[in-house]
């Protein structure tokens, strides 16, 4: 999988680094201080690590006791930490895409985890569940939009939700609770305000002092 991008296969380890990046990158939560800040992303929830043979997209299939003590404490530790987005992994877990595992986006990162921000799927994540054979591009994002994904990235499979509103196979109100994770968080981090937060000349000059002190 992508252990090369993990803090190491210690849970204490790991779940402390990502405390520490949480915080560090949202400085506390205070996006409008002084501070440089953005919104940290914990990802690839969940699981990545672990795919058969280590290969990338793989299955990955563990019971629940090792899942809990070894693999989800780093997760947990960045979540509890304030993280505002999470990012779906490629990966199945016994058996269900990430992406559209209901069990995994809402009843454990949600309900039992207590995470209120936004679940962006991986590059194309909800795309590549049509080649997994899982459902046409249409039933896929009503299944991920359904388990507890907010954003598409790239796939613009939730494009097509208008036709699934008017056909009755998806609440609208499961569409606004998605828009509303997003908006309310780019309004939490000034982009309503300022879309090109810290990307002025003036911020960019200051940076730049900053880096040469």
């Amino acid at each position: 999988g992508r252990v090369a991008e993990a803090s190491g296969e210690d849970p204490f380890l790991g779940s402390a680094i990502s405390r520490a990046m949480v915080e560090g990158y949202q400085n506390g939560g205070d996006y409008l201080g002084e501070k440089p800040s953005v919104a940290a992303c914990v990802k690839h929830f969940a699981l990545y690590g672990a795919a058969e043979a280590g290969r990338d997209y793989n299955t990955v299939d563990m019971s629940l006791n090792r899942m809990y003590n070894d693999y989800f404490p780093p997760y947990k530790a960045g979540i509890d930490a304030g993280a505002e987005t999470v990012m779906v992994s490629f990966n199945t877990i016994n058996g269900v895409p990430a992406t559209m595992n209901k069990w995994l986006l809402t009843d454990v990162l949600r309900t039992q985890w207590g995470f209120n921000g936004f679940v962006v799927s991986d590059y194309t994540g909800i795309l590549e569940m049509v080649n997994h054979r899982v459902g046409n591009m249409l039933e896929v994002s009503i299944k991920a939009l359904t388990a507890g994904v907010d954003m598409d990235m790239v796939s613009e499979g939730l494009l097509s939700l208008s036709k699934a509103v008017n056909e009755g196979l998806v609440s609208v109100d499961l569409v606004k609770q998605a828009c509303r994770r997003i908006l309310e968080l780019k309004y939490r981090l000034g982009l309503f305000k300022d879309p090109y937060r810290y990307l002025t000349p003036d911020t960019i000059s200051q940076q730049q002092q900053q880096q040469q002190q």
